[in-house]
This record gives C-alpha cells, sequence and structure tokens, in this order.
C-alpha cells in the first residue's frame, strides 16, 4: 500500500483510483479497455494517466527492490547498521541507494585498493582522528620501508572515503546543480550547426532539454567541447566544513580532502548530473515524440476519394500509383518531372490520361526529394488544363522502411519497392491511421533527437500512443490489416493473422458474437477486444459502435427509451459515465471520431520561398512541435518556424501543451532568409 499511496501523492489522483488502476491492469487488463469501460473503478482516469501512473510503479518497485537488495548486501557484509537501515528507506531514487551502497561495494583497482593491500590504512585512520598529533604520525611512518609513500598510501586512503561518503556527495552535488554552469566551445571538427554552441555558457538548472541533447550531439561528433564550471573555493571550503576534524595533521588531512573532492568526487558527480540531465531530456524527448504522433495518427481521413500518389525523384523519377476509394491500387508508373522537356511533356500526357481513366480527385504528393519539383508540375498541370483536381504534400516519412518490409512484400509481391513507398504516400491521404500502423513509430519521423534516444524506451512510448489511437477509433474486423488489428486491446499479432484468416475462409463478420469463432479468441480476448471492433455493416445497431457487449441489456433500454428500467440497471452497476458514453454512442452509431478535426489542406497552386513578402498571412497546418515552438507547412517547400515566443500569449511556455500535429494555424510571415531557406513565423 506504501507505493500506492507515494503514487497517488506524486500524480496528484485519489488513492482509490490508483488502487483500483493497479489492479484491473495486475489482473491483465489492457490499458485502452480500462480507459474506455472501467471509468467508474478508476475515476475516468485516460489511457495516458494510465500508462503514466503505471509507469511510475513500475519505477517505485524497482526502487523497493532495490532497497531490499542493499539492504541484504550490507547485512551480509556484516555493516549493516540501524542508521544505514533509515536512510535506506528514506531514499527516493536508485542514485540514493547506489550512494549510501557506494561506500561497501567491490572495489575495482584504485590507488586507495593498492594503499591498504600494502597496510596504509593505520595512517589514513590517524589523519581523520581528533586530537591526532605529529609525533603519531611520525611513530606510524617509521614502521614502513618507505615512510614518503606511506604517507601519500594514508591521504590516497583518505580521499577515496571521503569522496565515497553519502553525505558529502548529496551536498556537492546539489551545488553544483544550484550553482553551476554548462559551458560549449567549438571542437576539432568543425560544424556550422553548432555554431550557436562556439561559445555559450548557460546554468544547469535552467537548461532546456532540447539544448542538452543538441549539445550532447555535438560533443558526441567532436564538433563541442563541454564542461561544468562552477565556484570551486567556495565547494572546497563547504565541504571541507562537514568532515575535516580538529588535529595537528589539519594540513595533510585537507590535502587529502581537496585531492578526493577533486580527483574522484567532483568528476564522478558531474557525470552523475550530465546524465541525469540527459535522462530527463531524452524522457521529455519521448514525450514531445508521443504527443506529436497522436494528433499525425488521428488526422482527419479524406475518405471517397481516388487518389494519385505521387513518390517524387530525381534519378530515378518520380513513382506513381493510382488508388481507389478503398486502397486498392488500379494503376501504377515512373514519370520524369525534373529532367528534359520532353520527358516532361510525355509525363504530362501520361497523368492527364490517368485523371481521365481513373476520375482521380486529389494527389497526394511525398514532402522528400524532389517534392517541391513535382508540385510545380502539378500546379502548372492544373492551371494550364483547368482540372477539378487538387493536391496535397504528404509527409513520406518511413515510407520507404514500409516498402521494402515483409509486409509490403506480402501486399503487393508484384510490384516494384518504389511503387509500394508511393501508395503508402496515397493511403496516408486516405487514412493515416490504418497506413502508418504498418511502420515502427520511431520512423514516422515527429519528434526532436529520436535517433538520439533509448530505442526501447521510445518504442514503449510510441506503441502505446499507437494503440490508444487505433481503440479510440476502432477497427472494422472485416476490412482491417494485420497490422492494424494487432494494436486492437487483447488482440496481437497472432490473433489478428486469425481473424483474417477466419473471414477470408467463412466470409465477413456478421456480429460481435461470431468473433468467439476465431481460433484464439478467448473469454478474456473477446472481453478486452469487443468494444473496439466495429461490425459496420452488422445486424445489430449495437455492434458498429462502441458500446462493450456487458453494456448491450443498459443500451438497448435506452433505445427502447424505458428510462426507469435504464435508471435501475445503471444504478445496480454503477454506471455514471458508462451511461454517458453509451447515450453519445447511440446519438451516431459508427460515427469515427476524427471527423471533427481539421481537414487536411488541398492546394491547387504552388508557392516558392522568393514568392513569400513579409506581413503575408497563411492558414498553415502543424507538421512538428518541439520544445523550441512549431514547424508549419504554409505551401511553399520549407516549413515555417513559429518560435515559441511568436506564440500567443498563455502558450509559450510549453508548446505541446496546445498545439498538435495536424491542427491548421493562422500564421504571418516575419522573416524570410533566402540564403539559408528559412522562413520565421507569428501566429495571428
Amino acid at each position: 500500500m506504501k507505493i500506492q499511496e507515494e503514487l497517488a501523492k506524486e500524480l496528484n489522483l485519489p488513492l482509490a483510483s490508483v488502487n483500483a488502476a493497479i489492479d484491473l491492469i495486475n489482473q491483465k487488463n489492457t490499458i485502452p479497455f480500462i480507459a474506455r469501460y472501467r471509468k467508474e473503478a478508476t475515476g475516468n482516469l485516460s489511457d495516458e494517466d494510465l500508462r503514466r501512473l503505471y509507469s511510475r510503479y513500475q519505477a517505485l518497485l524497482s526502487i523497493e527492490e532495490k532497497k531490499e537488495e542493499v539492504t541484504r548486501k550490507l547485512k551480509d557484509l556484516g555493516a549493516y547498521t540501524e542508521d544505514l537501515g533509515l536512510e535506506i528507506d528514506k531514499a527516493k531514487t536508485l542514485t540514493d541507494l547506489e550512494d549510501i551502497y557506494r561506500p561497501y561495494r567491490p572495489k575495482r583497482r584504485t590507488r586507495a585498493t593498492t594503499a591498504r593491500e600494502k597496510g596504509y590504512g593505520p595512517v589514513a585512520d590517524l589523519l581523520k582522528k581528533e586530537g591526532a598529533k605529529k609525533e603519531d604520525l611520525d611513530k606510524i611512518l617509521e614502521a614502513f620501508e618507505d615512510p614518503e609513500e606511506a604517507l601519500q598510501g594514508g591521504k590516497d586512503i583518505l580521499a577515496e572515503e571521503f569522496s565515497e561518503g553519502a553525505k558529502v556527495r548529496s551536498m556537492v552535488k546539489k551545488f553544483i546543480q544550484r550553482t553551476g554552469k554548462i559551458q560549449s566551445q567549438e571542437g576539432k571538427n568543425k560544424d556550422t550547426t553548432y555554431q550557436m554552441y562556439f561559445d555559450r555558457e548557460e546554468a544547469l538548472k535552467d537548461i532546456s532539454n532540447h539544448r542538452v541533447l543538441a549539445m550532447n550531439r555535438g560533443e558526441k561528433e567532436e564538433a563541442l567541447k563541454i564542461k561544468v564550471d562552477y565556484p570551486k573555493d567556495l565547494l572546497q571550503r563547504q565541504a571541507l566544513l562537514m568532515v575535516l576534524v580538529k588535529n595537528d595533521l589539519e594540513n595533510l588531512q585537507e590535502e587529502a580532502l581537496v585531492d578526493g573532492l577533486n580527483r574522484l568526487l567532483v568528476p564522478s558527480v558531474v557525470r552523475e548530473l550530465r546524465n541525469d540531465l540527459t535522462a530527463r531530456a531524452q524522457e521529455d524527448a519521448i514525450q514531445v515524440f508521443a504527443k506529436n504522433l497522436k494528433p499525425l495518427l488521428l488526422m482527419r481521413p479524406l475518405k471517397d476519394n481516388r487518389v494519385l500518389a505521387m513518390d517524387p525523384g530525381y534519378r530515378t523519377g518520380c513513382k506513381i500509383a493510382v488508388i481507389d476509394e478503398y486502397g486498392k491500387v488500379l494503376d501504377h508508373g515512373v514519370i520524369q518531372v525534373t529532367q528534359s522537356d520532353y520527358q516532361k511533356e510525355e509525363a504530362k500526357k501520361f497523368i492527364l490520361d490517368l485523371i481521365q481513366k481513373y476520375k482521380i480527385q486529389v494527389a497526394s504528393i511525398g514532402n522528400g526529394t524532389a517534392s517541391r519539383e513535382t508540385e510545380q508540375f502539378m500546379s502548372d498541370l492544373i492551371q494550364a488544363e483547368d482540372l477539378d483536381l487538387s493536391y496535397a504534400i504528404t509527409n513520406e516519412a518511413g515510407a520507404s522502411i514500409y516498402s521494402a518490409s515483409a509486409l509490403a512484400q506480402e501486399e503487393f509481391p508484384d510490384l516494384d519497392v518504389t511503387i509500394r513507398g508511393a501508395i503508402s504516400i496515397g493511403r496516408r491521404l486516405q487514412d493515416p491511421l490504418a497506413e502508418l500502423v504498418k511502420i515502427e513509430p520511431r520512423h514516422i519521423g515527429v519528434g526532436q533527437y529520436q535517433h538520439d534516444l533509448p530505442k526501447q524506451d521510445l518504442e514503449e512510448s510510441l506503441q502505446g500512443v499507437v494503440q490508444d489511437s487505433v481503440n479510440r477509433v476502432g477497427v472494422d474486423p472485416n476490412t482491417a490489416s494485420v497490422p492494424l488489428l494487432s494494436y486492437v486491446a487483447g488482440i496481437g499479432p497472432k490473433l489478428a493473422k486469425e481473424i483474417v484468416h477466419h473471414r477470408e475462409e467463412e466470409g465477413p463478420f456478421k456480429s460481435r458474437e461470431e468473433l468467439k469463432k476465431v481460433k484464439g479468441m478467448g473469454p478474456q480476448s473477446f472481453k478486452q477486444s469487443a468494444g473496439f471492433l466495429r461490425i459496420l455493416d452488422g445486424e445489430d445497431v449495437l455492434d458498429r459502435t462502441a458500446v462493450h457487449p456487458e453494456s448491450y441489456d443498459l443500451a438497448r433500454l435506452i433505445l427502447n427509451n424505458q428510462e426507469e428500467e435504464v435508471e435501475k440497471l445503471a444504478k445496480e452497476e454503477n454506471w455514471t459515465y458508462t451511461l454517458e458514453d453509451i447515450k453519445e454512442e447511440l446519438k451516431a452509431p459508427g460515427r469515427d471520431p476524427r471527423e471533427s478535426l481539421d481537414q487536411v489542406p488541398l492546394r491547387t497552386g504552388a508557392m516558392e520561398l522568393k514568392d513569400l513578402k513579409e506581413g503575408m498571412t497563411f492558414t498553415g497546418q502543424v507538421r512538428n512541435v518541439v520544445n523550441f515552438g512549431l514547424f508549419v507547412d504554409i505551401g511553399i517547400k520549407e516549413d515555417g518556424l513559429v518560435h515559441r515566443s511568436k506564440l500567443k500569449k498563455g502558450k509559450r511556455q510549453d508548446p505541446s501543451e496546445n498545439y498538435q500535429v495536424g491542427m491548421n494555424l493562422e500564421v504571418r510571415v516575419i522573416d524570410i532568409d533566402l540564403e539559408r531557406n528559412r522562413v520565421g513565423l507569428e501566429e495571428i
């Protein structure tokens, strides 16, 4: 219960909600299922709340396990005392526990271990003894063959003991944390990418997370030299006051302690502080990535449109795929829009033939290499031929990874890998969620410094975001791909394949109940997944909603306007949130929650950077949200930057709290840098 109480306090949540959530998760219920169908138990905690709670719960469990481990090791060594036990009990982090155990940990070979082996321990003991006399030291040193070496050995032992003291270490860490400054200078590999860091100094306690990651990368690439500075004299005085004892050997004692401080303790603490900064920055970057990924996955699909998918390129040309309203590939080919005039004319004829033959309504142009030239080609074609056609610039991150994957090979065994990439770009416009689940989330490219982040932590966080997004929208088991079904709560890849196999063999599912016939769909899997699987053409209207089968009796009473029975059953089951959710679902059965979001901006004409003028205003689409601002697509090749200082007042501190990928934003051009291809914007 102690851990749950700590959780409730840390996360500012009711203890009852914390207890219920932990119990439900430990009973093998999935996060989406708990968030949607156990609101009464948890007090309506969201999927994000539940994931954060459970992650912290596991971290606290690790700390408790570490406390037990440290206690056991100290007892085995015969070093455990009641005072150490109290320190262990008060420890809040794994680092605190490491500091407590550090003096007793088996030593690697150091100057101090060598000195101990040579028997110089009594020298160290005397140096730190209250009231010790110089003649006492002389007497001890006489016993050694090399008195000078013995004295140095004693000082080395004292230096190491001092550097490993938990209390002094804690003081030094807090001091440098509070007063220290991180400094960066130009490294041996001159790289102007890091120019703003060539002569920079920031307080450790104030440095922003994205700058930590930038400095780390610059240091790794040897473009920057990084060091931490702090008031050395003041720290030395404070450290000595903690441990210096009164005796006739204070000078020697002080020499040893200062050596331990500067040679051992401070370098270790600085490494620890920088590691802490990095861990904090990485955690924040993972959160930024997750916050950006969710709205990208949940972008409004462009339904009922035939799409001309275009994957631009220079040498290999622009790959083309025609996709019908249901995502089926009707035609494909390759055109050249960046080479000779003859090739451009041939490309125009090819595209016009496709538009006429397949009644294409919209084009989806990938935003990678040669995107600008391809957009200009389509813009000129639309204007010259007066076509009733618009286009969108689509984020193609990860399309090449999908196109070479086993899944793409299975979906399109007869198509070239480059055409598969174009298909992905087209389908992303039609249904972003259904297509993006086919790619590892870290390759979707809506974060910052994702290549510098711990892969496992990033994967776990992003997988959770994808699962929550898929279950929020719901999935039709009669049309969904295996990857999409795999993210449904309680299913996974193996059962997803069985569902697809069953529908191919037996025909489409007519009800949720029929899902129980699928091999591997046991009671627990059905309970977790049923509410998220929507039979859109089913026999029962409730099967196309997010109403869970366990609540069908209540839903049918609502449909039949039996108000008294509704209130009675809801009271018996303690269904308050559930009752409201069911009523909301029954207003529009089968509604896609993404339909209320901003539509992807469609264009008919292209602009270039040189066409911009300061003061021009646009409705742009947010492409990425980072700590320092927003990148916004205003219809040119380069996304413009709205620095957080140029966001509306009250929304500047943390852009990710107020802005999402995919939302439309009114902006004004305030700066144009033709040389570096950069555009500065402000929100209006």
